[in-house]
C-alpha cells in the first residue's frame, strides 16, 4: 500500500535525470570521423557550385582532392587493415571505386560518393559514442558516499565502493540508498523506478529489501548492506547493457550478407578484363578505358542506393509523425519483428498517478467536490506523486483551496493539516483506520484496490469521511495498439512490468492481453526477451525506464518513449516515440514492411541494369559516356521509387492497413 507522504523529487524516469549529477555527453567534433566527415563535406559544398558553374579546373580540382583525402584516409585505411585480415571491407571498394572514377574524369561522383561513406561512418561513431555516455551516467544515479555506522554508533562518510557486506548503512530523508540491502530499522517510502518502474514510491520497513540508486523518503532508514557495490542491482543493469550491446550481432542490410562475395568478384573480374587482353597484345588505352568502364556499371553503387532511399525515406516520414528510428539497419529491423512485448507503466500508461474515483461517505454530508477540496488543501504543502495528484484534480475542477496549517507527515502513513480550523488526515487506509470499526471506509478502499487503483482515506476530526482512487491512467489508445500489432505479427504481445501482479492482470485484460509476467526485476525482463527469441521469435521491446533498458539493448529492436523515458533508454533503444503516441509503433512497423518491399523491387532494377549494361561490355563495345549515363540512370530511377514513402500518404498507408 503506497501512502501519502513528503518527498523531495517526483517519481519517473524525469525524476531520476534532475535528481542525478549532470551527464557527461561526448562531443561530437571530440570524434575523429565526425571531424573528418565534417572537413570533407565543407570541402565539397564549396567545389561543388565552382564545377557546376564551369569554373577552371585549378579552382575546384585541388578541392576535390582534399575531399577524397580527408573523407577516404580513415575507410581506406580499415579497408586496408582488413585486407591484411584476408577480409575485402566494401569501404576499401568504394574508395576504390570513388578514385577509378576520378581517374576517368568522374571526380564528382567519386566524390560525392567518398562524403556519404564518411558521412555514414560518423553517425555510426556519434550513436555509439552517445550510447556509452548513457550506461556511464546510470552509475551515477548510485551514490558516490554513503553515511556507514560503526559498532560503537558513530558516523562515518565514506565511498559506496568501500562498503562490504554487512556494514551498516545510514539513509537519511532524500538521500539516494547506496548499495542493495534489508532495512533493520525505520520506516519511508522509497522510489524505485529506476529499477522496477513502478510508478509510485513503495512502502518499506523493517526487513523489507532497498536497492542503491533508489530515492528515499521522508523516513531515515538503517539498512545493512547485503551485496557487494560491484554486484548492486544498477551496476547489474549497466553490464547487462554493454553485454547486450556487444554480444548482439548486428543485422546487416540484406546487400551487405553478399558484399564480401560481389566485392571480390567484382574487383577480380576488373583485374582479369584488364590483364587477360593485355596478355594477348591488346593495347593498353582501351583495354583500360573497357575495364574502368566494367568497374563503373557493375560498381554496387546503384544497388547500394537502391536499397537506402526506400529506408531512409521510411526514416524521414516517420520522424515527421513523431518517431525518431536511428538508423537504416534499424528500420530493416522493424518490419522483421513477429513478437512485441510491452512495459506497463509509461508505456501502456501515461506513467502520472491521477484521481480516478470520489466516493464521500453517506455519514459525512459532504459533496464530492467538497471531499476534494479539503484532502487537496491537506496535502497541498507535499510533493509527493500521490499528493500531486490530489491537487492537480481539485484545481482541473477550478475548486479554491482553503490553507493548510500545522502541516505534519508520517512515513508509511500519511500526511495531516488543521483546514478550516479543522483537523485533517489523509493517507493509507490499513494505517489510518488501524483495524477500526468504520467498515463503510474499508470496504469502499477494498473494492478500489481489487480494481487496481491506490486507495487514499479522508478523516477530519479521526473521523473518516471519504476514500479517493488514484491510478495510473490507461493511454486511449493502448488497447488499440495492441489490436494492430496483434495483426502485424499474429500474436498479441506480452505485457512485461516490475508492477505487482494485480495491477498488471487488471490492466491487462482492458486491453486484450492474455501473457501477463508482473514483478520482473530487469534481468527477469531480459529473460522473458531470450525466452521468446529462443523460441525463434524476432522480438521488439518498448519501455520507456532505466529497469527497460537490458531489455531493450538484448532485444531485436527496442522503442523507447520518449516524452518521459529516461536516458539510459533513450539511448538504449533503436527508436523513440517523441510525442509518446503509442499509435505510431505499429505504423511505423508496418512502414518498415512497405519499404523493405521497395527495397526488394528496387533491387531487381538495379540488377536489372548492371546486367545489361555489363553484357553490353563484355560482348560489345560498351562507350565510358553510356556506360556512365546507364549506371547514374538506374540510381536514378530506384531513388525515385524509393523517395516514393516519403509522401503523407505512404504514412496513412500504412497507418490504415496495419497488417502483414
Amino acid at each position: 500500500m503506497s501512502s501519502t507522504l513528503t518527498r523531495p523529487a517526483s517519481a519517473g524516469g524525469a525524476a531520476v535525470r534532475d535528481a542525478g549529477t549532470p551527464r557527461r555527453r561526448t562531443r561530437i567534433l571530440a570524434l575523429s570521423e565526425a571531424r573528418w566527415a565534417a572537413a570533407s563535406l565543407v570541402l565539397f559544398l564549396i567545389a561543388l557550385p565552382l564545377h557546376l558553374l564551369g569554373a577552371p579546373a585549378w579552382s575546384w580540382g585541388p578541392l576535390f582532392a582534399l575531399t577524397y583525402a580527408t573523407g577516404g584516409w580513415e575507410p581506406g585505411w580499415a579497408g586496408l587493415r582488413a585486407l591484411r585480415e584476408k577480409t575485402l571491407d566494401v569501404d576499401l571498394l568504394m574508395v576504390v571505386a570513388a578514385l577509378g572514377a576520378a581517374a576517368i574524369g568522374q571526380v564528382l561522383d567519386g566524390a560525392l560518393l567518398i562524403v556519404i561513406f564518411a558521412t555514414s561512418g560518423a553517425l555510426e561513431a556519434i550513436a555509439t559514442a552517445r550510447t556509452a555516455d548513457s550506461v556511464r551516467g546510470l552509475l551515477d544515479l548510485a551514490p558516490t558516499t554513503a553515511t556507514r555506522l560503526a559498532d560503537c554508533g558513530t558516523e562515518e562518510t565514506v565511498p559506496t565502493a568501500q562498503l562490504a557486506v554487512g556494514d551498516t548503512v545510514l539513509v537519511r530523508p532524500g538521500e539516494r540508498i547506496g548499495a542493495d540491502g534489508r532495512i533493520l530499522d525505520g520506516a519511508s517510502e522509497v522510489d524505485q523506478a529506476t529499477i522496477t518502474g513502478e510508478p509510485l514510491p513503495v512502502a518499506k520497513q523493517e526487513g523489507d529489501e532497498v536497492f542503491a540508486g533508489t530515492l528515499n523518503g521522508t523516513g531515515a532508514l538503517r539498512v545493512e548492506v547485503e551485496r557487494d557495490p560491484s554486484d548492486s542491482v544498477i551496476a547489474r543493469i549497466v553490464a547487462m547493457v554493454e553485454e547486450a550491446s556487444e554480444t548482439k550481432a548486428p543485422t546487416q542490410l540484406f546487400i551487405e550478407k553478399v558484399e564480401q562475395r560481389y566485392s571480390i568478384g567484382l574487383v577480380a573480374a576488373t583485374v582479369a578484363l584488364f590483364a587477360l587482353p593485355l596478355l594477348f597484345g591488346a593495347a593498353l588505352q582501351p583495354t583500360l578505358l573497357r575495364a574502368m568502364t566494367f568497374m563503373i556499371v557493375a560498381s554496387p553503387c546503384a544497388v547500394v542506393l537502391a536499397t537506402m532511399p526506400p529506408l531512409l525515406s521510411a526514416i524521414a516520414n516517420a520522424g515527421r509523425h513523431g518517431v525518431l528510428v536511428k538508423s537504416a539497419v534499424v528500420m530493416e529491423q522493424l518490419g522483421q519483428v513477429d513478437a512485441v512485448a510491452l512495459d506497463k507503466t509509461g508505456t501502456l500508461t501515461e506513467g502520472t498517478p491521477r484521481v480516478t474515483d470520489i466516493h464521500p461517505l453517506a455519514a459525512s454530508g459532504l459533496s464530492e467536490e467538497e471531499l476534494l477540496r479539503i484532502a487537496a488543501a491537506a496535502e497541498h504543502p507535499s510533493e509527493h506523486p500521490l499528493a500531486r495528484a490530489v491537487v492537480d484534480a481539485a484545481l482541473t475542477r477550478g475548486l479554491i483551496l482553503p490553507a493548510g496549517e500545522d502541516f505534519t507527515s508520517t512515513p508509511g502513513t500519511g500526511v495531516t493539516a488543521t483546514v478550516e480550523g479543522k483537523t485533517v488526515a489523509v493517507g493509507s487506509p490499513a494505517r489510518l483506520l488501524n483495524g477500526g470499526p468504520d467498515h463503510a471506509a474499508a470496504v469502499v478502499a477494498a473494492r478500489l484496490e481489487d480494481e487496481g487503483r491506490t486507495a487514499v482515506l479522508i478523516e477530519v476530526e479521526n473521523t473518516p469521511v471519504g476514500v479517493l482512487g488514484i491510478a495510473d491512467r490507461l493511454r486511449e489508445e493502448a488497447a488499440a495498439t495492441v489490436t494492430a500489432l496483434t495483426a502485424l505479427t499474429g500474436t498479441a504481445p506480452v505485457l512485461v512490468t516490475g508492477d505487482n501482479p494485480r495491477a498488471a492482470a487488471l490492466l491487462a485484460e482492458e486491453v486484450g492481453i492474455t501473457d501477463v509476467r508482473a514483478g520482473l526485476l530487469p534481468q527477469d525482463k531480459v529473460n522473458a526477451v531470450k525466452e521468446l527469441e529462443e523460441a525463434g521469435r524476432k522480438v521488439l521491446v518498448v519501455g520507456d525506464g532505466v529497469n527497460d533498458a537490458p531489455a531493450l539493448a538484448a532485444a531485436h529492436t527496442g522503442i523507447a518513449m520518449g516524452r518521459a523515458g529516461s536516458d539510459l533508454a533513450l539511448e538504449t533503444a533503436d527508436a523513440v516515440v517523441v510525442r509518446d503516441e503509442l499509435a505510431t509503433i505499429p505504423t511505423v512497423v508496418a512502414l518498415s514492411r512497405r519499404a523493405r518491399r521497395l527495397v526488394v523491387q528496387n533491387l531487381v532494377i538495379a540488377g536489372v541494369f548492371i546486367t545489361g549494361l555489363v553484357i553490353w561490355d563484355l560482348v560489345g563495345t560498351l562507350p565510358l559516356p553510356l556506360g556512365v549515363a546507364g549506371h547514374e540512370g538506374s540510381t536514378v530511377v530506384v531513388g525515385l521509387n524509393g523517395l516514393r514513402l516519403l509522401a503523407d500518404g505512404a504514412w496513412r498507408r500504412a497507418r490504415s492497413g496495419n497488417a502483414p
